[in-house]
């Protein structure tokens, strides 16, 4: 045996050791604790996670109940898969679990936390909030950037149509919903598309998609040594050398971005000038510089690159799959569209509340397939209880969405595409949480909601569709943060000749 399988072994003992202590003295402390599986030693309940994790955990639930402890390596993790639960850590203990575990990837990614979506609760997250809320997601913002939308939908829908306007043309969307998210996103953040005939830059472009692209494939679960800390001496199967690499990429991407956009505004933002993100925040280093500073303001623009684009176009794309599925809904939608907007127009997001049907099958899909299986994992600033059990400070906690939106308990023939569920106003409460809740859930579902919803109405109003074969589209989950499709869809598509002529006109100015 050489020098280095010792020294690895005598890593290990050493964890080892000092782990059984700590868990020594954790079960002297706390009494009453979660029902949890036997575990191994060093990987704790690793082994159990096979497959999709929110599955995995749904399956170990049904066992050991909708509170469970478990552990990953050395790190205490608590698995909630009850909407009652969930009630009690979002408004009793939403402050003791408003921080964010720390892994790995947010040390390289999220420039050592300091983006919105990692960052401890405390002052910096609530400055960061704020600013987002106001410049980007309240009400009047979401109004301002009504056009940025809906012009970006009608490229994507002229798009389309170029390769389906006659005959029924096979189509794959993955891509094209992908593009039309980002673009969305990219226009707000820097007023700046990357996809599509308009883009100038095509290197620049590509090189952003594939940054983002790998982004997503980068979980805290694909990294045993988030969880083992012996593994990062090591640098299992060399994730920390892939980390800094992306890290190098995206800076070197984001700061070029920042470069372009310096010199445009200075001083305070002026009230009601809705400006890119990008410059708001150049607007608000330039009274503070030592605070908003370059790496804050990378951090949270690809904050909103990864949070933004990807979850609203998986949502858009399993929509579009549960509706190739049922035929029925589809056209259920589509004749609610016919008779309130009729042939000469397109439909608009000032049509929401008249047109309540698509908003059913957004909610039935994020229901089904949300984009958060799990929760952004919270984590425990110190000791509580939860459903009666001991919760130690320092815990992992997540939040199992996909398990309860199937909870049968709570949900009528949960694994059955209904829209019509959601035609009742219920106050759904904690049994449907696509965005999160408490003071760290989402704040840009409002946008996410118009984006998906605009893109879902308007793919109804304006083709006809099919499934490429007599067989039902495909449901199996990939991988991925956002649990995209494992089989990206793709379906026979055609124009609509009623709303063609409306469809290929320009695109009208939106007040």
């Amino acid at each position: 045996m050489d020098d280095t399988h010792l020294f690895f072994i005598s890593i290990l003992s050493i964890f080892s050791l000092i782990y059984f202590f700590k868990l020594l003295m954790h079960k002297n402390g706390y009494k009453n604790h979660p029902p949890s599986p036997p575990s191994l030693p060093i990987i704790g309940h690793l082994h159990l996670i096979n497959g999709p994790v929110h599955r995995a955990l749904q399956h170990l639930a049904t066992k050991y109940g909708p509170i469970m402890a478990l552990r990953f390596g050395s790190r205490r993790v608590l698995v909630i898969t009850s909407s009652s639960a969930v009630e009690e850590c979002f408004t009793r203990n939403d402050i003791i679990l408003a921080n964010r575990p720390l892994f790995i990837s947010g040390e390289y990614l999220t420039y050592n936390r300091i983006a919105l979506s990692a960052a401890p609760y405390g002052q910096l997250w609530r400055d960061v909030r704020r600013i987002m809320t106001l410049e980007l997601f309240s009400t009047a913002r979401l109004k301002h950037y009504t056009s940025v939308r809906q012009d970006e939908v009608k490229l994507f829908l002229k798009d389309l149509s170029k390769d389906c306007f006659q005959d029924f043309s096979r189509v794959e969307m993955r891509p094209r919903i992908q593009g039309l998210t980002f673009n969305i996103i990219m226009t707000i953040i820097a007023d700046k598309g990357f996809y599509g005939t308009g883009v100038q830059d095509f290197k620049e472009a590509s090189v952003f998609k594939a940054i983002i692209s790998e982004i997503f494939e980068v979980t805290a679960a694909s990294n045993p040594a988030n969880f083992i800390p012996a593994l990062r001496l090591v640098d299992f199967r060399g994730f920390e050398k892939r980390l800094l690499r992306l890290q190098t990429q995206s800076d070197k991407f984001l700061q070029n971005l920042i470069e372009k956009c310096k010199g445009r505004h200075s001083g305070p933002i002026e009230k009601g000038n809705a400006m890119p993100f990008i410059d708001v925040m150049l607007s608000l280093q330039a009274s503070e510089p030592n605070y908003y500073t370059d790496d804050l303001i990378k951090a949270n623009i690809m904050t909103l690159l990864v949070a933004g684009t990807d979850t609203s176009s998986v949502t858009i794309e399993w929509a579009m799959s549960l509706l190739l599925n049922h035929p029925d809904v589809l056209e259920k939608a589509r004749a609610q569209i016919d008779e309130y907007i009729g042939n000469e127009r397109l439909v608009q997001e000032t049509d929401i509340p008249n047109l309540p049907y698509i908003q059913c099958i957004i909610n039935e899909s994020l229901r089904l397939f949300p984009a958060a299986p799990l929760l952004v994992p919270h984590e425990s600033s110190k000791d509580c209880t939860i459903g009666g059990f001991d919760v130690a400070r320092g815990t992992i906690v997540l939040v199992n969405a996909w398990a309860i939106h199937r909870d049968p308990m709570v949900w009528d023939k949960p694994l059955c595409f209904k829209p019509e569920r959601f035609e009742e106003v219920l106050n759904d409460g904690y049994r449907f949480i696509p965005f999160g809740m408490g003071r760290r859930q989402c704040p840009g579902s409002g946008l996410a909601n118009r984006v998906i919803w605009l893109a879902l109405a308007s793919l109804i109003q304006c083709f006809e569709w099919d499934r490429v074969s007599k067989e039902l589209v495909g449901l199996s989950e990939g991988k991925g943060l956002t649990m995209p499709k494992d089989e990206p869809l793709k379906a026979m598509c055609k124009t609509r000749q009623k709303i063609s002529h409306v469809l290929m006109g320009p695109c009208e100015p939106f007040s």
